[in-house]
Parts: structure tokens; sequence; C-alpha cells
């Protein structure tokens, strides 16, 4: 999972250098360790700079929430709930052995480098293919490397970045060590196998830790993390401990920069960031379960690699045209991985997906390869921010990349839907003829609805972005991006070159989010 979440505690905002109030109390600053760095003896627990436990963190109640803010009650793992009377859970079918590649929209998993926490961490765990990101909301992408401007904090948080950079990989085995050998309770809450999974909960705090200023953009994003954590079933305890083992791994490997004042900064960082996802989770538990039950009943293979997943949830699932969800299946049980709904909201309740099966994809595999209708999946929250405003007749400059024409049928669905008869520009790209697998549905959309153009564009995704300036001019026009992120990227910098402003680009990678909030 991405990180933990909880029920309310403390107000986010206050902790002072000193300590008092809030998710934690500063300890003194480290001493710079002398002749390298230390080594840990065989069999004991790993420790902080110079051998220190990081100090306790404890949460703090909220005085008057504790009605809208009490831990959600637990709900059983996929292993031990079953799917609901009448359907139960599938047989698992053997799933092919996993090859080093890419999976779907996670980032990539790196190598340890230090090879005794990442003993603890993995647990003996079997190895996990590394994986390949996709633009989702809930990506985690890399941290950039800082310049040293904002506030205080900013800027504390910032050098620390700055610090670790060159041993990340350090950092993050040493933070999972930590995280595992002094809370071993929170190991079951973690998929069997890391390599995909390690990077994620560490490189989406320290992400947010160093936007912290840009409140407007990071804000969304930790209320989409909040929320979609509920389903891993996590308690009040986990975001405190996360909390002391993200001290504890920094002020080793920081060690040059840390200092009581940056020592605070960070325990204030992390105060807010954890505070809006576990508002976020509260407020959702009173609306919403922690995920659904979902039955394939149909299965549609359109290429050798790519499926038209159906499913029926077991409850009314509300979502917009242009979100996605997470999807777990019973052949990984604690596995999750985002897809975008391929339609808007139907009368039958029904949702489909568009899934890609790529080499050593564990869930992409699965979906495509092996499930059959009558298999029960879970589904998370759904989530995204790219969707069509009603209240306006601008025109939508829709480009899909692959896959990515998943939400934007849905969008084009959506405004057809809606009855309205403003300017819908499609760019289907693909890299063959082959891959425009969903082409002649979309040519049946243009056919039913003048207002609609769309235009395939078949190449390697270096030419995409140029077939968008040739038509135009897109000044008035909100676009709409969903593929590849190397295709996002072309893509947005296409967009604001011929003239759409920045606030009028949608789509759901949070790396582009972030940056646009510098």
């Amino acid at each position: 999972m991405d990180a933990p979440t909880t029920t309310s505690a403390g107000n986010g905002t206050s902790g002072d250098s000193g300590g008092g109030g809030g998710w934690f109390t500063p300890r003194k600053a480290p001493k710079p360790a002398e002749g390298g760095e230390q080594t840990q003896p065989e069999g004991s627990e790993p420790e902080a700079a110079e051998g220190r436990r990081v100090s306790a963190i404890r949460p703090v109640g909220r005085p008057g929430a504790a009605a809208s803010t009490s831990a959600p009650e637990a709900r059983p793992t996929p292993e031990a709930r079953s799917a609901p009377e009448a359907r139960p859970a599938p047989e698992a079918r053997p799933t092919p052995e996993p090859e080093r590649a890419a999976e779907e929209r996670i980032p990539a998993a790196r190598q340890a480098a230090e090879p005794a926490p990442t003993q603890v961490a993995a647990q003996s765990a079997p190895q996990a293919p590394a994986s390949h990101p996709e633009p989702r909301s809930e990506r985690v992408p890399e941290p950039r490397q800082p310049s040293p401007k904002g506030s205080p904090d900013a800027i504390r948080v910032q050098r620390t970045m700055a610090e670790i950079g060159p041993v990340a990989d350090k950092v993050t085995s040493y933070f999972y060590a930590l995280l595992f050998t002094r809370h071993p309770d929170l190991r079951p809450l973690f998929p069997a196998a890391m390599d995909t999974q390690r990077d994620r909960l560490l490189k989406a705090l320290l992400t947010a830790a160093e936007h912290i200023d840009h409140t407007d953009v990071l804000t969304a994003y930790l209320k989409n993390l909040g929320r979609g954590h509920r389903k891993y079933g996590t308690q009040p305890e986990h975001y405190p401990a996360v909390g002391e083992c993200l001290i504890g791994s920094l002020s080793r490997y920081a060690s040059a920069v840390w200092d009581e004042e940056t020592e605070a900064a960070w325990v204030r960082t992390y105060t807010t960031i954890s505070q809006i996802m576990i508002d976020a989770a509260a407020a959702d538990e009173l609306r919403a379960p922690a995920w659904w039950f979902a039955e394939v009943v149909s299965h549609d293979l359109r290429t050798p690699d790519i499926a038209v997943v159906t499913v029926r949830p077991d409850q009314p699932y509300p979502f917009l045209a242009g979100q996605y969800t997470s999807l777990e299946t019973p052949w990984w049980p604690r596995i999750w991985r985002h897809y975008s709904f391929a339609s808007a909201p139907r009368s039958d309740g029904l949702l489909s997906f568009h899934v890609k099966a790529v080499p050593a994809g564990w869930v992409s595999n699965a979906l495509v390869h092996h499930a059959r209708p009558g298999d029960v999946l879970r589904l998370g929250a759904p989530a995204g921010s790219m969707t069509v405003d009603h209240t306006t007749d601008s025109g939508l400059l829709c480009l899909g990349g692959g896959t990515g024409i998943a939400p934007i049928k849905a969008l084009v669905e959506d405004v057809a839907e809606h009855g309205e008869r403003r300017p819908v520009e499609v760019f289907y790209g693909a890299r063959t003829d082959h891959d425009l697998y969903d082409i002649d549905t979309m040519m049946r959309l243009q056919q039913t609805h003048p207002w609609l153009s769309v235009r395939p564009v078949v190449d390697d995704h270096a030419q995409f972005p140029d077939a968008v300036r040739e038509y135009g001019p897109w000044n008035e026009y909100d676009a709409y991006l969903s593929g590849p992120p190397g295709m996002i990227r072309s893509g947005v910098d296409a967009l604001r070159d011929v003239g759409i402003p920045a606030g009028r680009i949608r789509h759901d990678s949070v790396e582009e989010l972030v940056a646009a909030g510098d």
C-alpha cells in the first residue's frame, strides 16, 4: 500500500521546535557519524543515527471530533473474507512466472542497496517484478532536486531531500527495516512481495513533503490518497508508527544537514500531510464502504494482450466519467492497480475497464489471460479529477494514447448523455494500427454525434503532439490527456505551446500536477 490511514487527530498545524502537541516530540540533534556509515550487529534492531532510538510518536485526539473521526471498523482481508453469498470467491488459477519487466501504473522498483535492512523488510517474501508507471493520481513521482525556496520548513525539507537523493535506496530499505522490525503488526498490510511496493510509501511522503507549500495541488492528491487507503483496514496507531520510522530514516542518512530545527520542520510537515489524509478517510467513512466486491460478467479479448473486462459491483458504485479506481484480483491479494472507467455511469450499474497485459504485469496478466465471468474482484473508491465541467460550454480537446482511450470514451459518452452540443475533438494515438483496438467504437460514436471528431494517430508517440498542433486553434478548449507518462509530458508541452492555459489542461499524473504548482 502507499501509506496507512487512520482517523483524525491533532490539528495538523501545531508543534514548535521544542516539542509539545501533535504527532511528534522532536528530539535532540544527532551528532555526525564518525568514520562513515554505521553497521548493525547481526540480528539486532535497526537504529537511528548514532544508535539512538527514534522518539515515540503518539496521536493526539481532536476535542469534539470523536463521533465523526472514530477508527473505522476493521474489515477482513481478502484471504479471510469471502465474496458475497451465492458468489463465492473464485479458485486461483495459475499465473505465469513473473519476468523482470514493466507493470502498469506503479513506479519502477529499485534494488535495495543495503543488504541487512532489505532482508528485514522483505520478510522472506518472493521477488516481484519491476514495474512501469502510468499517469494515475496515486502514482508517486520521483522527488525532484529542490532549490532552496519557500517557507522555512519547506527549505529545510528540500535540503534534506537533496542530501538523501544519492542514497535513496538505502533510505528506503532502512525505512522498511525500522517499520517491520519495530511494528511487525504492520507487515500483513503490505503485499507479500515488496519489490514493486517498497518505494511507494516513502516516495509519497517525501514528494508531498518536498512540495508542502503547494497546498492547492497537494490537498486534492492527499485527500484521494487518504480515502483510497481505507481498503487496507489500517488502525489509528499506524500513522504515528510510519512517522516515527520516517524521521528515523531521514535523521540517519541526512545527518550532515539534520539538526533540531530540521527535525521540527519534518514533524510539522508530516503532521500536516497526515492530517489531510486522516480527515479525508474519516469523512469518507461516513458515506462509502472501504471497498466493493465486483463480479466479472463479461471478458472481451480485443487483441492477444488487451481485454475489455466488465464487472457488476455488489452495491451501488458512484463515480464520474473520466475517473478511475484501484482494483485487486483474487490471485494477488493486497496488490492493487489503477484502471480508468471505460464508460460513463450506466443505468445497469455495470463497470468496464480496458486492460493491457504487460510483461510481468501481475494484475494485468491475471485480468487479461485468467479472469473469466464469475470471478470476483475488489474495487477501491473512485478517484481522479479528469472530469467534464458541465457548467461551461467550452470545447473538449482529448488526447488518448493506447488504453488511455478508455476514459476519453467515457468523457464522450458523458457529454452525449448531458445532451450538449459542445465540440469534442479526440486524437487517438497508438504505436501501430493493431493497437487501435477501440477505433471502431470511436468511429461509431463520431457517426452518431456530429459534434465529435476522432482522428487516429499511428506512430511511436514522437509525432503525436505535432498532429495536435496542425489543427486548432485550441485556446478556447479544455484539454484532457490520458496515456503513458511520456505522452502526457509531451502533450502538456504541446498544448501550452498552442495557447491552452495550464489551468485548462486536465490529467491524472501527480508528477505533472506537482510541477504545475511551482
